[in-house]
This record gives structure tokens, C-alpha cells and sequence, in this order.
């Protein structure tokens, strides 16, 4: 049977399909020209910036940070380059299986096991993160000829932070640590947020916090060629990083060490600067800690010694502990008499050894009184009933207007971070720190007690000495501050602080004469002069003694039937030479009694270090410490001879940490 098919039918639909087929061709041209087009013409720029970053690499060089030095150049904080192991989380396998791995190549405890997991939890899985730090050359050596086995484990060269000698000052200088959280959100969006590529610490107390930015230095970048691997073949551009320039510190290391050496076990605090200038010499607050814990990231162990000790070592007492200021508060109420005419210097009153105030009797120390009792005496002899009278006749609230000037129950402006304001107590105080109604009002007699410093009185020593600087510099009130100079590492010009500081005139100079004179009876013959006698210079100053609990009306203080963190607070303020004073202080010894004999003591060991160059001999070191000696026992030392003190030669540092 012969088919018919229709030719020309079939030619024509094999054209359409031949032209359908050409046009989808050419339409496949157009796209990839246009595709061509786009790329190549429109995208140029940006694809070629994406091929020059696949092959290129943008590296931070994390700058050196600063040194700090007290005021003759020792080194108190620098750095060391040591070998850390580090694990990146995304690249390495099971992190447990890891590090199991790891501990048969190096040594890793578990406390390193502990701090490695807790980075991890605040990190993110791309960052690499140090399992163990300060590898020694043997255990770099170990792990180079196993790496194969670990892959996302790279050994890294890094900088660490040294605090050569160890606690000694460690609230003052501080500490450094890794960035948390809070602090990356702080600078992300902030102008510093690139000088902190590729940084992981920042200072976190003291110095090492306040001064971050001068400490930090200027990061720098490095432009590296990479192969498809990802590993650096060559440099291509260098921009180096500005290291962070030196903080001078005012204070004197040897005179803190002296200071907290002299302390010994005691809790408590002192703070010593120049009158004229506002330079801190010595910021003592006892007991210390060690900074170098911090600088890997704290186990815990040590953190739960030192967050849990009843002593509460991480406290800055010096700034941040408020306490009764006792009678070390009389001399400044005596000025403020002077100063609103409310007593002249001759005035006197009968002291039977009491006040009454309504049916309260407020108790003087002595038994009896003291007899007649003019301004003079009332300090030599800290007489209570004199300014138990004269709280009532001022009142609270010209007693808080003219206490204030002096620095009280406010912040002094010193150079670091975390001062608080103590309470210097007023009617509208009160009424903003309590509650209810009755709480609200002010109480006639809550205002006697004020007089002798008790009360709701409660002052940082940092207060204290700026206002015992006050009664030393002719009643000029300079502000406190710890830095001394901010010197370049570039330019090596330095920016000294002191132009900063404003002097400011708050009380009369022949109303101050009048107070200095009691001040240097008291060493004379009055209850700081078992501790001053034969001294080579005269000495001004006032003891005070604090109560902790409060004492029923009809009871006698008893400190041997008292636990011992219910005695006492030990007070002292002073100067020296009285007659062109050089160094002003205030102190306390926790629950030690009486100031006279804690707190005293101190000071003229003090003063005669910085004002004769005399360090305590062996025997009188150990008798202060316990609080057995007024007078220097022995022969003194100078201060050249003594082993264990700081290196004035600049550079010479104990050795770095070794090891773990």
C-alpha cells in the first residue's frame, strides 16, 4: 500500500523548526553577550574587588600596649610575647575528642578545660580561641610534629600582659582582660570599633580601664596574598600598628610597698598625696590581689577565693570603701565654726564629761570631762562634749554646706574609674533616701552625733585626704589625680596632667592656721605623740577611732567581748613638715581600735621614709604589722639597702611568667 505524504507540509514545518531553533540559538547569544556585558562592563569594578579579596587577605597587627611606671620610671605593667595553642571551634572536629587529643601532645588541666569552655560560650564558632597559653619551647616542638592529627589547632605567637610585681598596687594600676559581650556591643558603632579588630583584651580596673584609650595604641593592617588554600603566600602592603603610649603614675612604688608591707595582714586603707599639687604618692587598700590571675582569663578556683573572702580583696577600699570618719572629723568642724562664726579660737565651754540632749545622754571618752575646754584643747584632747555642742548649734544643714566644700560626700574628680560619694548627711538627703513618712524627717538629735564624726557619716580615705591636703595647703583645695604624664611612644612628647588640675580657695588662711596649730599639739601632746616623739620634723595631724556597732546608752565598749569585725575602725590624718608640708595623708585599720595606736604608727613611717629617706628596720616592720609599735624600734635602714624593693633603673624587671 503506497503512502501519500504531503512534501511540501513537511518542508515547512522543518523550516519552522530550523528558524525555532535559530532564534532560540541567537536568543541564547543575546543572553550570554548581555550576560557578558553585565559582568564585564557594569559589575567591572565590583567583581574585580571580589577577585582581589579572594586573593588577597586584610590582617589587623594588634598594637603593643602601653607601659605604665610610677613617677620614677619603674615598670609596673608591660607585656611578653609567649606561644598559645588555640582551637577555631568551626574547623576543628568534637571539641571534647579535640582537646582529649591534645592533652597527649601538651599539658592541659582541667581548670584550662573550664576557661576554654567558657570562651567558647561567649565567642563566636569562627574565632579562634587559646586552650592553653605560655607553652613552653618542648611543648611547642611536641605539638609541631603532631599538627596533622588536629586540624583547625594552630600554635600562635601573642602578647601578654605582665604585672611584675604581682599584687603590690594592683587596685591602683588594674587589670586586663578578655573583651565580653557588653564590651564588644559597647564599641561596635562606636569610633574605636576599628582600632579593636583582631584585639581580644581591654583594660578592665584601675589605670588599666581608665586610661584604656591612651594604653591601647592604633591598630595597624597588613595586606596579605593567599593561596586557594587560604594560606599566606606573600606581603603586599604593610601599615605597622602605633604602640600605646606610657601612663606615668604619680605615686611612689617603693612608698606603696612600704605602706602595704606595713599593714601587713589588716584590712584598711591609705591615701597619700602631695598637698600643693594633687599628686597621689601612695593608694593603698589592703588586702591585694594579684592582676596577673586575670590576664589568661581567672579559674575559678582562684575567682571563688577572691569573690568569696570575707576580706574582699577586690574591693578598692581607698575609693570605694566609705567608712565613720571618727574624730578625724573634728579639726574640719572646728573650721567650719571658724569660718561661719559660730566659735572663736578662745571661746570655751564646761565639759562634765557628757551632753545632754532632751533625755539622751551623749557620753564624752573621758570619764568625768575634761574641764574648760577652748578650740585648741577640744583637738589635743578630742574633748566629744565640744562638738557634740557645737553640731547642735550649727545644725545639719550648715554643718553639710560647709563640710562640702572640703571635698565631703562628693566626688573628688580623681582619674579613675568607680569613686563613689560617701554620705555627708543633710535634711534633703534624708528625704530623698528613705521611704516612708517617719524615715523622711530629721531628728534634732541624729544631728549631735554628727559633731564627733559618727552618725550617718561615711567617707572614702580618698575624701579624707583631700580634705586633710586642704588644712596642709593654707585652705587650697587641689584635685587628686594619679596620673602624673601621658607620654607619646611616636613623637616621645609627653602631656603632663598637672596643668589640668584647677586650684581652688575654699576656707581662710588665718582660720586654718588656727586648726594646724591644735593639729601639731596633737603630736606634741595630745594622742598622737607616742608616736612622734623624737621625730626630725614636726608633724601634724588628728587620730580618730570609728565605731562599727552601735553601743547602748548605759554600756562601756569592751573590745576583748566583740567579734573582731565589730571593733573599732582605727582613723589617722596628717601632714608633714607641719611648716611647709610636703605629704598629707588619711588611713584606716580596720576593726584595730584606737587610731593612736593602729593608725599612727603608720603615718610616722611614712613620713619618714618620704621626708628623711628612712625604711623600718626588720624588727619594727614585724611589730607595726601587728600593731605593737608607736616608736621605730631599731635602727632605721636606708632605703638603698633594703632588699625586695622596686629597681629605680629603668628596664630592670623581674623575670616574665614562666611555664603555666
Amino acid at each position: 500500500m503506497t503512502e501519500l505524504r504531503n512534501i511540501e507540509a513537511d518542508l515547512w514545518r522543518f523550516r519552522g523548526r530550523v528558524v525555532a531553533a535559530g532564534v532560540l540559538v541567537l536568543l541564547c547569544f543575546v543572553l550570554l553577550a548581555s550576560r557578558l556585558v553585565y559582568l564585564q562592563v557594569v559589575r567591572h569594578e565590583d567583581l574585580a574587588e571580589q577577585a582581589e579579596n579572594n586573593r588577597t587577605a586584610v590582617v589587623p597587627i594588634v598594637p603593643n600596649r602601653g607601659l605604665i611606671v610610677d613617677r620614677n620610671g619603674v615598670v609596673l605593667a608591660t607585656n611578653y610575647s609567649a606561644y598559645t595553642l588555640e582551637i577555631t571551634p568551626s574547623k576543628a572536629g568534637p571539641l571534647d575528642e579535640v582537646i582529649d587529643g591534645l592533652a597527649t601532645v601538651v599539658d592541659i588541666q582541667p581548670r584550662d578545660r573550664r576557661r576554654f569552655k567558657k570562651l567558647v560560650d561567649e565567642s563566636k564558632s569562627f574565632e579562634s580561641l587559646p586552650i592553653r597559653t605560655r607553652l613552653s619551647d618542648e611543648e611547642v616542638a611536641r605539638f609541631a610534629a603532631q599538627r596533622f592529627r588536629f586540624p583547625g589547632v594552630e600554635i600562635k605567637a601573642r602578647l601578654f600582659r605582665n604585672y611584675p610585681f604581682g599584687p603590690l598596687a594592683s587596685h591602683v594600676i588594674g587589670y586586663i582582660g578578655r573583651i565580653n559581650q557588653k564590651e564588644k556591643e559597647d564599641i561596635q558603632g562606636s569610633e574605636d570599633e576599628a582600632n579593636y579588630r583582631g584585639t581580644e583584651y581591654i583594660g578592665k580596673l584601675g589605670v588599666e580601664q581608665s586610661f584604656e584609650r591612651q594604653l591601647h595604641g592604633i591598630t595597624g593592617v597588613e595586606q596579605m596574598e593567599t593561596s586557594a588554600g587560604g594560606r599566606a603566600v606573600r606581603r603586599l602592603a604593610s601599615h605597622p600598628a602605633t604602640p600605646g603610649n606610657t601612663v606615668m603614675l604619680s605615686i611612689d612604688i617603693k612608698l606603696q610597698k612600704l605602706v602595704e608591707d606595713l599593714f601587713g595582714d589588716r584590712r584598711g586603707a591609705l591615701v597619700a598625696l602631695d598637698p600643693k599639687t594633687g599628686e597621689v604618692l601612695a593608694f593603698v587598700s589592703k588586702p591585694t590581689f594579684d592582676p596577673n590571675l586575670f590576664v589568661d582569663g581567672i579559674d575559678q578556683e582562684n575567682w571563688q577565693a577572691l569573690n568569696e573572702s570575707p576580706d574582699k580583696p577586690l574591693l578598692n577600699r581607698a575609693l570605694r570603701g566609705t567608712y565613720p570618719p571618727g574624730s578625724t572629723y573634728k579639726p574640719f568642724m572646728a573650721l567650719a565654726a571658724l569660718e561661719t562664726g559660730k566659735r572663736t579660737p578662745q571661746q570655751s565651754i564646761q565639759d562634765p564629761g557628757y551632753f545632754m540632749f532632751g533625755n539622751h545622754r551623749f557620753r564624752d571618752d573621758k570619764e568625768g570631762g575634761h574641764g574648760t575646754v577652748d578650740m585648741y584643747k577640744s583637738i589635743v584632747q578630742s574633748c566629744d562634749t565640744y562638738y557634740y555642742m557645737l553640731a547642735n548649734d550649727m545644725g545639719v544643714d550648715l554643718i553639710h554646706d560647709e563640710l562640702q566644700k572640703f571635698g565631703f560626700g562628693a566626688l573628688t574628680g580623681i582619674d579613675i574609674f568607680g569613686e563613689v560619694r560617701g554620705i555627708l548627711p543633710s535634711t534633703e538627703w534624708k528625704r530623698n533616701a528613705y521611704k516612708r513618712p517617719e524615715q523622711k524627717r530629721w531628728y534634732s538629735g541624729e544631728t549631735i552625733s554628727l559633731g564627733i564624726g559618727q552618725g550617718y557619716n561615711n567617707f572614702t580615705m580618698l575624701q579624707l585626704a583631700l580634705a586633710t591636703g586642704v588644712l596642709a595647703n593654707n585652705g587650697v583645695k587641689m584635685k587628686p589625680h594619679l596620673v602624673r604624664q601621658v607620654v607619646d611612644v611616636v613623637s616621645r612628647e609627653s602631656r603632663d596632667t598637672l596643668h589640668e588640675i584647677k586650684a581652688e580657695q575654699i576656707a581662710k588662711a588665718s582660720n586654718i592656721a588656727v586648726i594646724n596649730h591644735a593639729l601639731v599639739g596633737v603630736n606634741v601632746e595630745g594622742t598622737g605623740a607616742a608616736s612622734f616623739r623624737g621625730a626630725g620634723y614636726v608633724a601634724a595631724g588628728k587620730t580618730g577611732t570609728a565605731q562599727v556597732v552601735t553601743i547602748k546608752q548605759n554600756e562601756k565598749y569592751d573590745a576583748s567581748k566583740m567579734s573582731e569585725r565589730n571593733r573599732d575602725h582605727a582613723l589617722y590624718m596628717a601632714f608633714a613638715p607641719a611648716e611647709a608640708p610636703q605629704i598629707a595623708l588619711a588611713m584606716v585599720v580596720e576593726n584595730a581600735g584606737w587610731g593612736g595606736a593602729a593608725a599612727a604608727p603608720i603615718a610616722r613611717r611614712v613620713f619618714d621614709y618620704w621626708l628623711m629617706q628612712q625604711y623600718p628596720s626588720e624588727q619594727d616592720m614585724a611589730a607595726v604589722q601587728v600593731g605593737q609599735a608607736q616608736l621605730p624600734v631599731g635602727t632605721p635602714r636606708k632605703v638603698s639597702e633594703v632588699p625586695g624593693l622596686p629597681d629605680l633603673a629603668q628596664g630592670q624587671l623581674p623575670p616574665r611568667p614562666s611555664g603555666r
